[in-house]
């Protein structure tokens, strides 16, 4: 049903989706239709728009113009360009490629609305005046927290359109809860991410970032970032949002990308724009042709607006990676425990150490054993430059891969072993076979001692099967950590533009992934990319569990693994926790409760640790099990001061998770150096609780309960300890 709003050139439709309404407005004089989302318990608060600015800055300009400014216009709900059509006006090329003449030229077609039994589906067409159209897609499932956004470029007409911008969505009018442009109430929330320090929160002003609109409206402000290259995760992470701190509103999106990627914070008028899909032309050397009757669908996105915190956005999102967990193998159902030895062996393990740690570990409560790097190592030289043969070396494993894998079995455990499948080194035969290659400027693209397989060619594909999925059944193996160590960068050859030849190379890696689960569907898989770089959906949905960092022994570990409760399932996150014999026992307990933010993956000196040592593993192992369920499904609070400096790093941190079904809760707490409070005291969730189990290293300084606060002994620096709660009514 339409309805006025308060300005007479607009008219709206709203299609209430769960907690959030969906209002699509359109220009009535110029049929431009936009996108706007509220909390539908905040919609009391929705205020009429301006209609014009004034003052005396402006005044003057617009008498003697004989015309009035505008302080709001709708922007439209698709953002893209054609090669050929007209850049957009007010400083904006190499800012954005937003709102060009491509825009300009498209017609509201049609609205359809799809309403099943669990799913609502709003289709909007738009048409081209040269005949091609597009469709935006919003849809929405029963109970989901989250909205995904797709748009579809079909090439209806007689001729080819080339593309050299692609959103996933855009969003118009940010904040509807303001009459004016909101000064002072509006921020960014970014994630800035880089190698062993993943994550870190990033909290802007807009006024910080010059996106205050001009005096007249003229002027294109635009904040565009994102990751190019095959590591999604260099840089930022493709999670973003925008608050009304006026409001207690947040705006968030994710997206679907498993390559490069932008955001783009726009402004011209009272309201801000927040769009983002595939990094275009400008900002990821992408352009793409369709022929007549070719199509190209975006990249999805995941958006989300939440009354409430940051947070409670980020939960709302990160609630989008859980319907892929229901085809994940049997065995990940209770969460268990992974040991990868390579802070055992630092890329030096042989069947005689498998063995040894395979009897060590019998009976500790770990499900997955994991050789890491170096299995493959040849005579002579090192490991890191031989990956890509896949044979392994007959002098560490004389009965072949088969052998270990079943002394591993027969401890009780699940073998693993580790592949970076997509790329070769230079001491491999792979290497020197240069029609598997990726290219650039006609020549073999090189990063390092590394070179890329293409994945968009079939030989590539019959290659990793033969020497991954054979290697793996054949020899036995249950669990596959698939690593992935250097980046493609801006693209390669074979395609219209270097970054299309990056995202169909992408689209083939993923492909491969499939293709291991469609032929080893009990097989579980780790996605790691130097520790975080691959920390996205599209990897998400296709593996049990993701390294969360190379952060391997660091005392930044519980920073960062604190950190990725925004951005992932906590059930995803593996974090390493490795022991060292002969060190403070504190560090221990230290490395092995950081393991409860996620998935605990043990390392380190487990042959030679001392008895104290070993029953700490075993007493944390223990607890860990009855925290599973806990960790897999539930809400996250992090608590404490903003951690300035990660690798000298004071104060503390407290993460609160309370279970889905708010019956169990457990509190992940870290003291670093400098002065702590002597006391953390922290807020509970309503209703009486009682603790159940403390893991820590100083059992005289218990925490407590009083009234509905959790009270934790702190002030010693670098301790770490868990509690489980339990509810008592």
């Amino acid at each position: 049903m339409k309805t006025k709003s308060p300005e007479p050139r607009h008219s709206h439709t709203d299609f209430k989706l769960g907690a959030t309404v969906a209002r699509y407005v359109r220009d009535d004089t110029t049929g431009t239709v936009g996108l706007t989302l509220f909390p539908w318990s905040k919609r009391a608060l929705l205020s009429p728009r301006r209609e014009y600015i004034s003052g005396v800055e402006v005044d003057a300009y617009a008498t003697a113009n004989h015309k009035r400014f505008a302080a709001a216009n709708v922007e439209s709900l698709v953002q893209l360009k054609a090669i050929g059509e007209d850049y957009a006006p007010a400083f904006a090329q190499g800012r954005t490629l937003r709102n060009s003449q491509s825009v300009e030229r498209l017609r509201f077609e049609k609205q359809s609305v799809v309403k099943e039994k669990t799913r609502t589906a709003i289709r909007t067409t738009l048409r081209h005046e040269s005949g091609w159209c597009v469709h935006h897609d919003l849809a929405w499932s029963r109970g989901a927290s989250w909205l995904e956004s797709t748009t579809t470029v079909d090439n209806t007409s007689g001729a080819p359109v080339t593309l050299e911008l692609l959103a996933s969505f855009s969003l118009f009018g940010i904040t509807p809860f303001a009459s004016d442009d909101a000064p002072g109430r509006l921020r960014l929330h970014r994630f800035r991410t880089t190698w062993s320090m993943e994550g870190r929160l990033e909290t802007i002003p807009l006024e910080n970032l010059q996106l205050e609109r001009s005096w007249v409206g003229w002027g294109a402000r635009c904040e565009r970032f994102g990751a190019v290259g095959s590591m999604p995760c260099n840089g930022f992470f493709p999670c973003t949002a925008v608050e009304d701190t006026g409001a207690g509103v947040v705006w968030c999106a994710q997206l679907s990308q498993p390559g490069s990627w932008q955001f783009e914070i726009y402004r011209r008028d009272d309201g801000v724009s927040l769009s983002g899909g595939l990094a275009d032309r400008e900002f990821g050397h992408w352009h793409k042709t369709l022929q007549p009757g070719e199509s190209l669908v975006s990249p999805s996105a995941f958006i989300a607006c939440v009354a409430g915190t940051l947070d409670d956005c980020c939960a709302a999102l990160v609630a989008a990676q859980e319907p892929p967990l229901k085809a994940l193998p049997a065995t990940e159902r209770t969460l268990p425990i992974i040991f990868n030895e390579w802070a055992t062996t630092w890329g030096k393990p042989s069947h005689a150490n498998m063995v040894a740690l395979a009897e060590t570990l019998r009976g500790v409560g770990v499900k997955y054993l994991v050789m890491d790097a170096g299995w493959f190592a040849p005579k002579t030289g090192s490991w890191n430059s031989a990956h890509g043969d896949w044979i392994a070396n007959a002098e560490l494993y004389p009965q072949g891969l088969s052998a270990t894998a079943e002394v591993i079995r027969n401890a009780g455990m699940i073998p693993g072993l580790w592949f970076e499948m997509e790329t070769t080194g230079c001491d491999s035969a792979l290497f020197h076979h240069k029609q598997f290659l990726l290219k650039r400027d006609g020549i073999t693209l090189n990063a390092g001692k590394r070179r890329f397989l293409d994945l968009r060619k079939p030989a590539a594909h019959a290659y990793l099967a033969k020497r991954v999925i054979d290697t793996l059944r054949d020899a036995g193996f249950g669990y596959l950590k698939v690593d992935y160590n250097e980046t493609i960068g801006i693209g390669a050859d074979g395609a219209e533009s270097l970054g299309e030849g990056l995202r169909q190379h992408l689209d083939g890696s993923l492909a491969f992934f499939d293709r291991i689960r469609s032929e080893l569907p009990d097989l579980v898989i780790e996605n790691c990319s130097s520790g975080g770089h691959r920390l996205v959906p599209p990897f998400f949905a296709r593996t049990a569990m993701s390294s969360f960092s190379d952060a391997h022994e660091s005392p930044e570990i519980p920073i960062i693994a604190a950190n990725l409760h925004r951005l992932m399932l906590p059930c995803q996150s593996q974090i390493w926790a490795v022991l060292r014999s002969g060190e403070d026992y504190h560090r221990t307990i230290y490395s092995l409760t950081a393991g409860f933010l996620g998935r605990l993956c043990l390392s380190g000196d487990f042959l030679h640790l001392d008895s104290t040592q070993a029953s700490a593993v075993r007493t944390a192992c223990a607890l860990y099990r009855r925290c599973a369920a806990t960790i897999k499904r539930g809400h996250s609070r992090r608590h404490g001061p903003e951690v300035m400096s990660y690798r000298h790093a004071t104060g503390w941190q407290a993460v609160l998770r309370l279970r889905h079904d708010n019956r169990e809760a457990i509190v992940v707490a870290h003291t670093f150096g400098g002065d702590s409070p002597r006391e953390i005291s922290l807020s509970l969730p309503s209703g009486a609780w009682a603790i159940a189990d403390v893991l820590t290293s100083e059992p005289k300084r218990r925490p407590r309960l009083r009234a509905r606060r959790l009270v934790i002994p702190s002030g010693t620096p670098w301790r770490g300890l868990v509690i489980r709660l339990v509810r008592q009514s």
